[in-house]
């Protein structure tokens, strides 16, 4: 096969795999619940393969760089997952997600013009986490409808989570490690839940959801603590393998806390 059919195949491929991870864990998120689907949707189910790929295509320490700055990278999103909750308790899905990512990328540009290093950007996400932690806990409670899945939602999710994919794997080599931990850590998962189950339930349920998220979003943040932490030392593989196995246990050990009785 041409060079560049074979490159245009893989990213095809690419995009319907990383697809159809997040389109898996989003249908699964709106038949659980509120707190069950904020454990489903802040795993790495979009930024995961667009890991791998990295890994794929980069050496070690490329993927180290990267994931150090989707820790720090990490609060923007706390900031636009609080934008959104509080939004969507009296506006739409579009507006909510649209003042939430204007946020997201004001708040990106901000952090983007500090030289960070991993102990101070795990405690910048400890303390924004937990602030607005607090700060939304009144709007977590709210019942969730269930309703009939449209093959609309579902191909917005995987629309959204393959641009993604297709962005991360063609600018890699042009933009560098650090614009690519930005990319990769883009919340399509989050954006997607957004615009759909807003549509489909209303603003307070989509809003409990992303309300939930945030203790499990503190969980992501460390799961590429980990990976930048590993991936030199043993490898991008198996770093990405203790990364994730790290998230899972994270939402895990939430979702036993939250059992016994610990309010998160």
């Amino acid at each position: 096969m041409p060079a560049d059919g074979y490159f245009l195949f893989t990213l095809a491929l690419k995009m319907a795999v990383a697809a159809g991870f997040v389109i898996a864990a989003t249908v699964i998120a709106e038949r659980a619940g509120a707190f069950i689907g904020s454990l489903i949707v802040t795993l790495p189910v979009s930024t995961g393969p667009a890991y791998i790929f990295i890994a794929l295509d980069h050496d070690a320490s490329f993927v180290a760089r990267a994931a150090l700055t989707s820790v720090s990278n990490n609060v923007p999103t706390a900031f636009y997952t609080a934008t959104f909750v509080i939004m969507a308790q009296r506006f739409g899905p579009w507006l909510s997600v649209a003042v939430g990512l204007l946020v997201w990328f004001v708040m990106t540009y901000l952090f983007s013009q500090t030289a960070w290093t991993l102990t101070p950007a795990i405690a910048v996400n400890v303390v924004v986490v937990t602030a607005f932690f607090f700060l939304v806990r009144s709007f977590r409670e709210a019942p969730m409808p269930r309703l009939p899945m449209r093959w609309s939602d579902l191909l917005l999710r995987a629309v959204l989570v393959g641009v993604l994919i297709a962005a991360v794997v063609t600018l890699s080599f042009t933009i560098g490690p650090e614009k690519t931990g930005i990319l990769a850590s883009f919340p399509a998962t989050f954006t997607a839940t957004m615009l759909i189950l807003h549509r489909r339930v209303g603003g307070k349920a989509t809003a409990a959801v992303m309300a939930h998220s945030l203790v499990g979003l503190l969980g992501f943040g460390l799961c590429m603590a980990v990976l930048n932490l590993a991936a030199v030392p043993v490898g991008a593989p198996l770093a990405l393998c203790l990364a994730f196995l790290f998230s899972i246990s994270w939402n895990a050990a939430t979702l036993l806390l939250r059992r016994a009785g610990v309010p998160l």
